[in-house]
């Protein structure tokens, strides 16, 4: 693939698309964090024939892992200018892995494990990639390993590298894995906040019919204290709060609670269950089913969009999150209020 720079100018318009077009751009109000990268010389230059791909990385003793990013990403800035800026990163990665490049809003030709042709935004879209970068780890059937939805830090990212590369799905979940790496701390605190709903948790009757947001936090958790302090804090985050009935649990405790289809457990089987392997994550519920999940780092601007596109009911008939992003964005800017990505 040729070396693409991923610059700010292009980033905007990427980022927000056309949807103010008609507004003339003195007249939106600034829109800060945009993010600039450039996808790696070293990730494979293909003709994106995914059957063909994965043979010739089992070939070579390796997997796939296929990028989905898009232009002015401030988190796949990230995983480039952080993760992929660090030499044992990047060594372990190439010795493993086959990596490729796709663009969520892209038009080349992509040939998929089952022979279908569609262009790359068609193949993300079939995929559900509503977060960026997302990343998929592809085994030598051509079967997906691991997802990684959102952004990795450089220590929990060189996990997800490890646990595809030593095959370890044979063995255990990727959430195992994690445990045993670095398994979560015994003493310390959770971080009360007065819009976290009381015990008993009883999802399956939300007050006032709301949708579900719960909060699956650890003590000891840097990742839940930035969390709290940097994002949940904010009143632009409380205002999206307040559509919501949120509770926060302990994810190795035996808290009793009540799912939104009706289930009695505990905190930590639920879970378990759900397969949360990243504290904190943030799970959102409407209508007692799953809609999307909070299971990467986030800024707030980020944050308060996907609370947003649950309360309004937009993930119903928007599948495509990021498209809902650019025009919340747009929106937002019209409006007089600054955005800033990377806030």
């Amino acid at each position: 693939m040729r070396r693409l720079k991923r610059m700010a100018v292009l980033g905007l318009w990427a980022f927000l698309g056309l949807t103010g077009a008609g507004v003339p751009a003195a007249e939106k109000a600034e829109l800060r964090g945009v993010g600039q990268f450039e996808v790696p010389g070293w990730f494979k230059n293909s003709f994106l024939d995914l059957h063909e791909d994965a043979v010739e990385a089992a070939a070579g003793g390796k997997r796939l892992l296929l990028y989905f990013g898009q232009e002015g990403c401030p988190y796949c800035a990230q995983l480039f200018n952080t993760n992929f800026s660090q030499p044992h990163i990047v060594d372990y990665t190439r010795r493993h892995f086959d990596a490729l490049a796709f663009d969520i809003w892209g038009n080349r030709e992509v040939t998929d494990f089952s022979g279908n042709r569609m262009p790359e935004k068609e193949f993300a879209a079939r995929l559900k990639v509503r977060f960026t970068p997302t990343i998929l780890f592809i085994d030598e059937k051509g079967e997906t390993v691991l997802r990684i939805n959102g952004y990795y830090p450089p220590q929990r990212f060189m996990a997800a590298l490890q646990y595809v590369a030593e095959k370890q799905e044979g063995r255990m979940t990727f959430r195992g894995y994690l445990a045993q790496q670095a398994p979560p701390p015994a003493t310390g605190a959770l971080h009360a906040e007065p819009f976290f709903a009381k015990p008993p948790y009883d999802l399956s009757k939300p007050a006032g019919g709301k949708p579900v947001a719960v909060f699956f936090e650890q003590k000891d958790c840097a990742g839940c204290d930035t969390l709290h302090r940097e994002i949940l804090n904010q009143p632009a985050t409380l205002e999206q709060l307040k559509r919501f009935h949120a509770i926060q649990l302990d994810r190795w405790s035996d808290t009793p609670v009540v799912t939104p289809a009706g289930k009695k457990t505990s905190a930590k089987l639920w879970a378990d269950e759900l397969n949360v392997a990243y504290i904190p994550s943030a799970v959102l519920f409407d209508g007692g089913k799953e809609a999307i999940r909070i299971e990467a780092f986030l800024k707030g601007f980020h944050v308060r969009s996907v609370l947003d596109y649950v309360a309004s009911g937009a993930y119903k008939t928007r599948p495509e999150l990021q498209r809902f992003i650019r025009e919340r964005a747009d929106r937002l800017r019209e409006a007089g209020t600054a955005v800033d990505l990377w806030e």
